[in-house]
């Protein structure tokens, strides 16, 4: 084991150079394996199966991702100077995971799905909890320095878990046993990549001081609850199908919803470099250079959000006409009659990657009361929004629900970023004027 932690901590003479090759390689196969899973389960399994992966994988194990993830891993990062220890976050991690499968299995009891449904998506919110708590070692290898390795376990560990997944059910066809194959290699991925690696480290502290977990918790339940409310909304329509319509229209709708995850990480690649430039103009006061950046952002996603929502005019009929032939023929005519919902899905990813873009507005502003308020209105207006669509009018109302929802956490976003630069420049002033 020695030997395995030492080849995977070596780099090459450029260590920066190695930290962003493998934090992209790491981004896109997690993206990657995320966007087209449930399309191969469904061509290996049968709609109805791809339908429960597909929610299960996407929508609700994700959900209880977010709540082991804690939305911690920004605030374990940014801790240069140790305020928590690497013990602390651990021990907070244990809780959270604990807390995700706990509620997990209760939203599973109160669904009343039957057996074979439950235990499939019970095995799945068990792979993304696992996935959430090596986020804590990972996290850890960022703060210190080594995003390579961070990188490294996310690449290593999606190939491991994805192909040990693939092949058992592609041997027999059997999706519970391929679950089950899943969480064992995720858990292994986990120790051979994370823990092992992280222990070869000098200088961590795995020490977890009395009170920390309550402090910790106390100073990132703000950030967990507006990524979780955050994600009910973004997921909102799935929720609804899978409460409303069949299985096999989960499946079908999760196809016709990949493309957000490559705008996203688009999205990601654009924002994330600037963040560092952004955050440093807005506490110089430079606020024309900020406002500046934050301007050239949005027109570079907006021509983005263009080119990607024309070529899904364009070509999205032909696009669907291809992912039914590669289905087979049982699949023909089930995804092309979905060309404009397609295209409102992908107009609406356009709005959340601009969403996201001003909501690192204002977590740099520091205004996360703002920033929770917004998700908890719109999280209020989808759980009544999304069903009634979805009821009305199926895949399409659900397409529908996720574009208007999209927009109008938008423009609240944008409108309340706006304004508080505004604010944060006169109160600035205000400040310089009582200085001199």
């Amino acid at each position: 084991m020695n030997r395995w932690a030492n080849a995977l901590i070596k780099t090459g003479k450029n260590q920066e150079q190695s930290n962003m090759v493998w934090n992209m390689l790491g981004s896109f196969c997690y993206a990657f394996a995320s966007m087209v899973l449930s399309f191969l389960v469904m061509r290996l399994a049968g709609e109805e199966q791809g339908g429960i992966f597909a929610f299960g994988f996407s929508t609700v194990g994700q959900q209880m991702f977010l709540l082991a993830y804690f939305g911690i891993r920004p605030f374990q990062i940014t801790d240069g100077a140790g305020e928590y220890s690497f013990g602390d976050y651990l021990h907070h991690r244990y809780v959270t995971c604990m807390a995700a499968v706990a509620l997990g299995a209760f939203y599973l009891v109160v669904s009343g799905y039957n057996a074979g449904k439950a235990a499939i998506l019970f095995l799945l919110i068990g792979y993304k909890v696992i996935d959430g708590f090596a986020d804590v070692y990972e996290s850890e290898f960022q703060r210190i320095g080594r995003l390579y390795l961070t990188g490294k376990s996310c690449t290593f560990r999606t190939i491991l878990s994805v192909g040990v997944f693939l092949t058992v059910l592609a041997a027999g066809k059997n999706l519970a046993a391929a679950c089950i194959a899943a969480v064992c290699s995720q858990a292994a991925g986990v120790y051979l990549f994370d823990i092992v690696v992280l222990r070869r480290l000098e200088g961590v502290d795995y020490k977890c001081r009395s009170g920390s977990i309550k402090t910790l918790t106390g100073a990132t339940i703000l950030l967990f609850v507006s990524v979780f409310l955050d994600f009910y909304v973004f997921s909102s329509a799935k929720y609804a199908i899978d409460s409303h319509l069949n299985d096999a229209a989960s499946g079908y709708f999760n196809i016709i919803f990949m493309p957000t995850s490559i705008i996203n990480l688009a999205a990601g690649f654009v924002i994330r470099p600037f963040l560092t430039s952004l955050t440093y103009f807005w506490n110089e006061g430079r606020f024309g250079d900020f406002a500046g950046k934050l301007g050239k952002i949005t027109a570079v996603i907006g021509s983005l959000s263009v080119i990607a929502v024309g070529g899904a005019a364009l070509l999205g009929r032909p696009m669907l006409g291809i992912l039914e032939w590669i289905l087979g023929p049982a699949y023909a005519g089930t995804l092309v009659p979905y060309h404009l919902p397609f295209v409102l899905i992908v107009l609406g990813g356009a709005f959340y990657a601009v969403l996201n873009l001003y909501y690192y507005a204002l977590v740099i502003m520091r205004r996360q009361q703002v920033i929770f308020g917004i998700y908890l209105a719109l999280a209020a207006a989808a759980a009544v929004i999304a069903p009634r669509m979805v009821l009305a009018y199926g895949i399409w109302g659900a397409a529908e629900a996720y574009l208007l929802l999209m927009i109008v956490m938008a423009i609240g976003f944008t409108v309340c970023a706006w304004l508080g630069y505004y604010q944060g420049k006169r109160q600035f002033g205000a400040e310089e004027k009582r200085g001199a």
